[in-house]
């Protein structure tokens, strides 16, 4: 058991929040230790926990600044981008496939042989 105050599904008290309820109110937990446990009960498994944070002590969310959503942007275009074909997908590629759904269709389990980054050969130790 955990050392930290346990409430049951609904009923923790007021000034108590998760990430995600933190986060619609524009703040994050901002370094603060977990403050107490929710306990969701299931039939078949074991009980969902969410981990509550004060809402006094949370801080705003940092606002987005250009260098950030270039990054951000960046990351959302290299999944969208099929490996294969090198086109934007609309999508973002499933990794299970790992290629655009029309590549993959096409290739009937043929797949090309595996490259690294940026088309590199993967690594190999000499001597290996």
């Amino acid at each position: 058991m955990s050392t930290l105050p346990t409430y049951r599904w609904r009923l923790a008290p007021e000034g108590l929040a998760t990430r995600r309820q933190l986060r619609a109110l524009g703040l994050r937990p901002g370094g603060q230790d977990v403050a107490a446990e929710v306990h969701r009960p299931r039939r078949r498994q074991g009980p969902l926990v969410a981990y509550l944070y004060r809402i006094d002590r949370a801080r705003p969310v940092r606002p987005m600044t250009p260098a950030r959503a270039g990054a951000l942007a960046a990351a959302m275009r290299a999944r969208r981008t099929c490996p294969n074909c090198r086109t934007d997908a609309g999508y973002c590629i499933p990794r299970s496939l790992g290629m655009c759904v029309p590549c993959h269709d096409t290739s009937v389990g043929a797949r090309p042989a595996f490259q690294g980054p940026a088309g590199h050969p993967p690594f190999t130790p000499e001597g290996a």
